[in-house]
């Protein structure tokens, strides 16, 4: 029990902190993108206005006459490390006028400002940044300037800065996954100690309770053999049925302590088969059995699970217990065996008086009694079916309820198939 809850407080502190972890990554994954963008746009905005400021320009009539031939790699040629893909000069009117490196398509507009571009064509180097600017003589638009770089130094530093993260979240996120695994241990010390000092009170309440009633039984027992008033003799009858009560309430609530959220890890082989055709041949002989049809359907093969034998049959023997005692007589009571996709099947299926719709909720809660005036000797202490559903959960199963009343209740003990030997 405490292992699970150490791993469970270990898993969600690892999923919280990875959570957190992947989203400030992300964060600063994307101002890294925007940092390399922003420094490769300043440093492609300085080239191009050093371009646009060896334009030369002449009046001409109405307009000015655009004098390219000094302009760097649209009239001079400029170092081979530029970095420059293409430049390209654009009129007024937006025509292309004169370009350098790659021819552009025919349906370009031009679109001043920054844009990341795909070129296509045989000659394709990658992903571009591309820049336009207008360019203005004396407050009068002569053109635009296109010019475009290659992203792949930015690419690059941004695939490190990846290659780094695919490194440092695995062993980050590990690093959490170790510290939650401590912090659980610790948090769980305080609960462990608690439980221990519980279990403590349990085992000394246990011995302190059983050993006075098992004296008031005997004495009063004692007190039936000798000769006495029939008013003394009814006092003492009452006597041991109240303390064979108590006793039965006594151990039902120390099986329940005992086994509190504990997973069972000491499992042996049980052939369900046989253990159901022995609960219902054994039940078939009692009393409370004895108005009704019992009968159990088990599958041509056998199931075996790892399980606890006693505590299974206990649980089972719960819901039959149930299934007799509120089927009228003539009843059927059926008891059936099967497997499904991930789990083997227990179901105890009757004819009886059923459950109402707003009692089924509550019907494993402690001390639940469908009918309130049901006393404990006429309708039992309202334990049965959660001592039931505290046993199949230590077996990692769940039990699960259906029912109409007037029709007959059905219940079902899920247990996986992981437990079969």
């Amino acid at each position: 029990m405490f292992s699970r809850s150490r791993r469970n407080l270990a898993k969600w502190f690892t999923l919280v902190m990875g959570s957190i972890l992947l989203a400030f990554a992300s964060v600063v994954y994307y101002l890294e993108v925007e940092g390399e963008l922003e420094a490769l746009d300043r440093l492609l905005y300085k080239k191009t206005q050093v371009m646009a400021a060896s334009v030369k320009a002449e009046a001409s009539g109405d307009g000015y006459q655009v004098n390219l031939d000094s302009v760097p790699l649209l009239g001079i040629a400029m170092p081979p490390d530029s970095g420059i893909v293409y430049a390209r000069w654009y009129n007024a009117q937006g025509e292309l006028v004169q370009f350098f490196g790659s021819i552009p398509p025919a349906d370009a507009e031009v679109e001043i400002g920054f844009m990341t571009v795909k070129p296509s064509g045989s000659n394709t180097v990658g992903w571009l940044r591309q820049v336009t600017l207008p360019v203005y003589e004396r407050g009068v638009l002569i053109g635009y300037l296109q010019v475009a770089t290659l992203l792949a130094a930015s690419e690059k530093a941004l695939a490190e800065f990846r290659l780094i993260l695919s490194f440092a979240i695995p062993v980050t996120l590990s690093a959490i996954g170790l510290a939650g695994w401590w912090l659980g241990g610790i948090a769980m010390q305080p609960i462990r100690q608690s439980y221990d000092q519980l279990q403590r009170f349990t085992a000394d309440a246990s011995h302190e309770l059983r050993t006075p009633m098992a004296t008031i039984l005997s004495n009063a027992q004692v007190g039936l053999l000798s000769e006495c008033n029939p008013q003394q003799r009814l006092r003492l009858e009452n006597i041991v049925d109240d303390v064979k009560l108590m006793s039965t309430l006594v151990s039902h609530l120390l099986f329940l302590a005992r086994y509190q959220g504990q997973v069972l890890e000491t499992l042996r082989p049980v052939d369900l088969g046989e253990l159901v055709a022995e609960l219902v041949e054994d039940y078939a002989m009692r009393p409370i059995a004895s108005h009704v049809h019992l009968s159990y359907l088990l599958p041509e093969s056998a199931i075996k699970i790892q399980a606890d034998a006693e505590l299974l049959a206990t649980a089972i023997a719960n819901l039959l217990s149930n299934a007799c005692k509120y089927t009228p007589p003539q009843g059927q009571v059926e008891l059936k065996l099967y497997t499904e996709l991930t789990d083997v099947v227990v179901q105890v299926s009757d004819t009886g008086i059923g459950i109402a719709a707003q009692d089924l909720p509550h019907i494993f809660e402690r001390f639940y009694r469908v009918d309130p005036e049901r006393s404990p000797s006429t309708g039992g202490f309202g334990l049965g079916l959660a001592i039931a559903k505290q046993i199949v959960e230590s077996h990692q199963g769940k039990i699960q309820a259906s029912s109409t009343v007037g029709v007959g209740s059905t219940f079902q003990i899920f247990l996986p198939l992981a437990y079969r030997s």
